[in-house]
C-alpha cells in the first residue's frame, strides 16, 4: 500500500471515529434525562443500568467471540473488579446529585475528573506533578467555585444543593479512581473490562434495590432499560470503536461534547440553566482540563509511542474502560 492511500486509509478512520465518538458522547449528554425521567431512586436506577448494560455488553461480546482468549489474569480481573466497584458507586454518587442540584451543575462538576487523576496518581504512584500542573488544578478548581454557585449561606443552612455539589465531586472521585486501577490493565479489549464492571454491579447493588418501589414504575421501565441498552451497550461499543482510532488530544476534545448536550437537555426539558457567574466557570474547567490532559498525552506519547489500530493485538485494543474522555 503506497503512503498516499495509508494516508487517505488513517484520514477515513479518523473521520469515521469522530462520527462514533460524537454520537457516544451525544447520547452521554441525554443520559441525566433518562435517570430523571425513570422516576427511580439512584441504586435502583444503577441497579437495573447494570443488570441491562451487562445483557447488553456481554451479547455483544459473546457475537463477536472474544471471550475466548480474553486475556485476563488473576490480578488483571482483580483490578477490573475493583475498578468496577468505584465505577458502580460513582454513578450512584451522580444520579444522586442530579437530584439535589441539577443535571447542568452536577455534570459540569462532575468534569473534575481530570484533576483527581492527576492528583492521585502523585499521591498513590508518585507519577510527576509539575508546577504547571498544579496551576491547571487551581483554575479548574476556581472555576468550580463559580459553576457550583455556593453561597456561605448554603453552609450554615445545611440544604440539599450543597450536598448535591459534593456528591457530584465524590462520584468524580470514585471515576479518577476507577481510571488509575483501570490503565494499569493491558492485554484485554475494553469491552471485557466494563462487561466485568458492570457485571459486578448487579450482586454489588443488590442489597440496596428496593424492587417494592418498582411495582408501579410501568412505562418508565423504558428509561431504565434504554440506559442499560443505549447508554452502557451501544454508547460503550462508539466509543471504544472510537478510540482505536482517534488521537488522544481529539479524544479529550470531544469529551466536552458531553457536558455541553447534557446543559442543552437539562434547559430544553426541564428549563434548568447555569446563571452568568456560574457559566463564567465552565471555560475555566474546560481548558484546563484540556492542558492537562493533553500535557500527560504528549509525554505519553513520547515515552511510548501508542499503536496505530485496534486490530494488531489484544493490547492494541487495551484503552482503559474509564478512558480520558470523561463519561458517566
Amino acid at each position: 500500500m503506497t503512503s498516499q492511500n495509508k494516508g487517505s486509509q488513517t484520514k477515513s478512520s479518523e473521520k469515521k471515529g469522530t462520527a462514533q465518538l460524537t454520537a457516544a458522547m451525544v447520547l452521554s449528554g441525554t443520559l441525566g434525562v433518562f435517570v430523571v425521567e425513570s422516576g427511580a431512586s439512584p441504586f435502583n436506577v444503577v441497579f437495573f443500568r447494570v443488570l441491562f448494560g451487562a445483557l447488553a455488553l456481554g451479547t455483544y461480546v459473546v457475537a463477536r467471540g472474544w471471550l475466548r482468549g480474553h486475556g485476563f489474569t488473576p490480578r488483571t480481573l482483580g483490578l477490573a473488579v475493583l475498578g468496577g466497584v468505584f465505577i458502580v458507586f460513582n454513578w450512584v454518587f451522580l444520579f444522586e446529585s442530579y437530584e439535589n442540584t441539577s443535571i447542568s451543575v452536577a455534570t459540569v462538576v462532575y468534569h473534575t475528573q481530570p484533576f483527581y487523576v492527576v492528583l492521585l496518581g502523585a499521591l498513590f504512584f508518585r507519577e510527576r506533578l509539575s508546577a504547571a500542573k498544579v496551576g491547571w488544578v487551581a483554575v479548574a478548581f476556581a472555576g468550580l467555585v463559580l459553576v457550583s454557585g455556593v453561597t456561605p449561606g448554603d453552609f450554615t443552612s445545611g440544604g440539599t444543593y450543597l450536598l448535591g455539589v459534593g456528591q457530584a465531586l465524590l462520584a468524580a472521585l470514585l471515576y479518577g479512581l476507577s481510571t488509575l486501577v483501570t490503565k494499569r490493565i493491558t492485554g484485554v479489549r475494553p469491552h471485557l473490562i466494563a462487561l466485568v464492571q458492570v457485571v459486578v454491579g448487579i450482586p454489588l447493588l443488590l442489597p440496596f434495590a428496593d424492587f417494592g418501589a418498582m411495582s408501579g414504575t410501568g412505562a418508565d421501565w423504558g428509561w431504565l432499560v434504554g440506559l442499560g441498552l443505549i447508554h452502557t451497550g451501544v454508547m460503550y461499543v462508539l466509543m471504544y470503536a472510537a478510540y482505536a482510532q482517534l488521537p488522544t488530544s481529539k479524544i479529550a476534545v470531544l469529551a466536552f461534547v458531553y457536558p455541553a448536550v447534557a446543559m442543552g437537555m437539562d434547559w430544553a426539558v426541564y428549563g434548568h440553566h447555569i446563571g452568568l457567574v456560574q457559566a463564567l466557570g465552565v471555560p475555566l474547567i474546560v481548558f484546563a482540563s484540556l492542558r492537562v490532559t493533553l500535557a500527560r498525552t504528549a509525554r505519553t506519547a513520547t515515552a511510548a509511542p501508542a499503536p496505530q489500530t485496534a486490530g494488531h493485538a489484544p493490547e492494541a485494543a487495551s484503552r482503559p474502560a474509564t478512558p480520558v474522555a470523561s463519561e458517566a
